[in-house]
């Protein structure tokens, strides 16, 4: 049983029970406090520990947001943007949180360690103001009715009425704080029940409201989270490839290090020992000199660095060579030396010593001497493969094979054949008094030995289809961050090719662009054909790891010209072949702040994420790889960015297939979207709202109408645009006529929405 019900009525007779109940009234409300106590001590604990986390979250989120990747090469690709973003993007994740978490520090604080405290001390403080008045009044009229009990009878009338007075007011005044004691008892034990508990729920409550908005705030995330994982492996299958190339170039490097030695045709460099004679009796010194030899001024620069010195470099001093002549051990009883005539100094003849036999023969050779040095950076092939017509047929003669028989073949061109199979068909095909075999009809050859032998053919050119002179100006274009100026371009330097180049090229991209059509049955989406046929179609003369790291670039410029093939293949350019080394401006969004919901994802498109993917397990073990150093680049990544990394930007020239996506996803009328798949990304050039010869949009009739829902922010650059935030809802969505726009109703004003910029609901 709980606590027995204090009687106002027993207040009078002041029974021993009555007094054992109060008792445990009392002691019910010292447990109430010391629980109090201890809870509060409890709270301020758990607020300084949430609070040394929250510091140390945000100290976390700092470091993240300062820290910086540092890359390889002149340029990024839109994937390693997004990477190198990241941290910062991960650093306001976590700088958000905490905010939300220092803002439920300060609601528990009022919502539940104050109102604690506050009833602690009014409510119990109150209480023991009054058990101890009570306790005096109890002194008070106990000991007044003893001594009135012990007067003696025999006193006068008027001292006993005088003292009997005074005894029933001592005896009223303990009564009454009696009742208000019982009474304040009693309603501090109902009013625990509310005031303890309640705040205890707005504490949960602001717990839950900080893991509430810590679900928003990874729902939020969740867009940029989908699109970073797609960064990452494209990134990765990029880095597998990349490696692959580089462990070959140094193994190469190490079987003839004198064949990569880097030289370029202005100058040369290299450590030389350079004598330094000094005064009788001292003798000479030789001290190690980095040396630049510039060839056409025939100026030596020489540095002094020594790498065990920590690195430290000293001054440069320069000196003009006259002639430069054999040091012979005859004279000087060291190797490797030669004798430079120079005209600038004192001193007229400089002795320097090279590191080895091949490094006096390269100093003698960059010198004027007469030993040369070889410089031969490209491997003969042991197939004659020419870009003739019995090349050209071959292409065609397998094109056809591999459409007709195995166009959904999974894995197609990254499964190999069978090294001496490949060859064999090739050298049949590239010979006169046996290339009229049909290979769509002829069952001799299986398909993944025809990808090969046209793989290895295309690799077999004495230079590669797309020309080792406009190879740099192929991979300018990738590096820039506008998609329509990359299509520009590399359509301009497409018709700079030979004619026969660019006929193989149209046929080669054109056949893969089909294959790219049929992903969904082989698995080999654009970016994977990029990846396969990125070195296989351009490459530089000269290979170095600065040329591996364009890989990923030589990537980029196949995908573009597979996607579009038509446009880049069907028509002359019709501006000016200098745009295609220049990267061309075009208004993007890219030139705002890029925030986490405006930076330009490469890859990710909310409405198609279900992208297949091809594994390096799709290789068949008892095959053997014909080239290991291409077939290992050709790892495919998983998911894909579009071939030009296209950011959110405000008008696509591929409207068509992406206005197409949401009509079907949404449910739109047939007649809609067959008006949107008949404009073809050719022949529709985007106008922006307010420029001149800009339609006035106006809803399709027999569009059914949306709503949308904001997943980039933006801001209007015309009246007729609508600026808007994250999440912003938008009713009464359609079509615009405009490519790439929809119309739509916000906060009572209808105007144009960027169609990349939104997400049907």
């Amino acid at each position: 049983m709980g606590l027995h019900p204090l009687e106002f009525s027993e207040c009078y007779l002041d029974s021993p029970a009555f007094r054992e109940k109060i008792k445990a009234h009392e002691a019910e409300l010292d447990k109430t406090g010391r629980f109090i106590k201890e809870l509060y001590k409890d709270g301020k604990n758990l607020i300084n520990a949430t609070k040394q986390l929250s510091l140390a979250q945000k100290k976390f989120a700092q470091c993240l947001g300062e820290f910086k990747f540092e890359y390889i090469g002149d340029d990024k690709t839109d994937d390693e943007k997004c990477i190198d973003e990241s941290l910062q993007e991960f650093s306001s994740f976590l700088r958000n949180l905490e905010d939300q978490r220092d803002l439920m520090m300060r609601n528990i604080t009022e919502t539940l360690m104050k109102p604690l405290e506050k009833f602690r001390k009014d409510q119990l403080g109150s209480a023991k103001a009054e058990r101890k008045r009570y306790e005096k009044e109890t002194e008070k009229y106990y000991s007044s009715l003893e001594k009135l009990l012990n007067m003696s009878a025999k006193k006068k009338e008027p001292q006993l009425q005088e003292a009997d007075m005074a005894v029933e007011v001592m005896r009223q005044h303990f009564q009454v704080s009696s009742l208000e004691y019982v009474c304040k008892l009693q309603e501090i034990q109902e009013r625990k029940k509310f005031e303890c508990v309640e705040p205890m729920l707005a504490f949960f409550q602001t717990v839950f409201t900080f893991y509430h908005q810590g679900y928003e705030l990874a729902k939020d995330f969740d867009h940029y989270k989908k699109a970073l994982q797609i960064n990452i492996q494209n990134t990765r299958s990029r880095f597998e490839g990349t490696r692959s190339e580089v462990f070959e170039l140094m193994k190469r490097i190490k079987d003839s290090p004198q064949e990569y030695r880097q030289t370029s045709p202005i100058s040369s460099e290299g450590y030389l020992y350079v004598q330094e004679k000094r005064p009788p009796p001292f003798g000479s010194s030789w001290v190690k000199r980095y040396s630049t030899f510039v060839k056409e001024q025939k100026i030596l620069h020489m540095k002094t660095f020594d790498q065990r010195s920590g690195g430290k470099l000293g001054e440069t001093e320069s000196v003009t060579i006259k002639s430069c002549v054999r040091k012979t051990t005859d004279t000087l009883d060291r190797r490797f030396c030669l004798d430079i005539e120079i005209t600038d100094r004192p001193i007229t003849v400089l002795t320097v010593q090279a590191l080895s036999d091949d490094d006096h023969r390269f100093w003698m050779h960059a010198m004027g001497g007469k030993e040369p040095v070889r410089q031969s950076f490209t491997s003969a092939s042991n197939i004659d493969a020419q870009l003739d017509d019995l090349g050209i047929s071959f292409v065609k003669n397998s094109i056809n094979a591999i459409e007709t028989r195995g166009i959904n073949d999974q894995g197609l061109y990254r499964v190999v054949g069978v090294s001496s199979k490949v060859q064999k068909l090739l050298s049949f095909m590239i010979d006169e008094k046996s290339c009229e075999i049909d290979l769509a009809a002829s069952e001799d050859w299986d398909v993944k030995t025809i990808t090969s032998a046209l793989k290895l053919y295309l690799r077999s050119l004495p230079e590669p289809l797309m020309t080792y002179e406009l190879y740099k100006e192929f991979i300018v274009p990738a590096k820039s961050a506008t998609p329509e100026s990359r299509v520009q371009a590399i359509h301009c330097l497409v018709h700079k090719l030979p004619e026969r180049n660019r006929l193989v090229l149209s046929l080669v991209t054109k056949h893969l662009a089909k294959v790219a059509a049929n992903s969904k049955q082989n698995l080999m989406t654009v970016a994977n054909l990029g990846v396969v046929f990125g070195p296989t179609l351009m490459r530089p003369q000269e290979e170095t790891v600065a040329a591996i790291m364009d890989l990923k670039f030589q990537n980029i410029v196949v995908e573009i010209l597979i996607e579009q093939h038509e446009k880049i293949f069907g028509d002359a350019p019709s501006s000016s072949p200098s745009l295609a080394a220049t990267p061309l401006s075009a208004p993007t969004r890219q030139s705002k702040s890029l925030s986490r919901q405006n930076r330009p994802l490469a890859v990710y498109n909310p409405q198609v994420l279900d992208i297949q993917t091809v594994s390096p397990s799709s290789e068949s073990p008892g095959l053997v790889n014909d080239e290991t150093s291409v077939s290992s680049n050709e790892s495919v990544s998983s998911q894909s960015s579009n071939a030009s990394g296209t950011p959110p930007e405000k008008s696509k020239n591929h409207h068509a297939t992406i206005s197409t996506s949401l009509l079907e996803s949404t449910g739109i009328c047939t007649a809609t979207a067959s008006w949107m798949n008949s404009a073809s990304p050719a022949s529709v050039t985007p106008v922006k709202p307010g420029s001149a010869g800009a339609e006035k949009n106006k809803p399709e009739e027999s569009v059914t109408l949306m709503k949308a829902k904001a997943v980039y922010p933006c801001e209007a650059e015309h009246d007729s645009e609508l600026s808007f935030q994250v999440g912003a809802i938008f009713h009464d969505v359609t079509l615009s006529r405009e490519p790439g726009w929809l119309e739509g109703v916000l906060e009572g004003k209808r105007g144009l929405i960027p169609e990349n910029y939104v997400e049907i609901l």
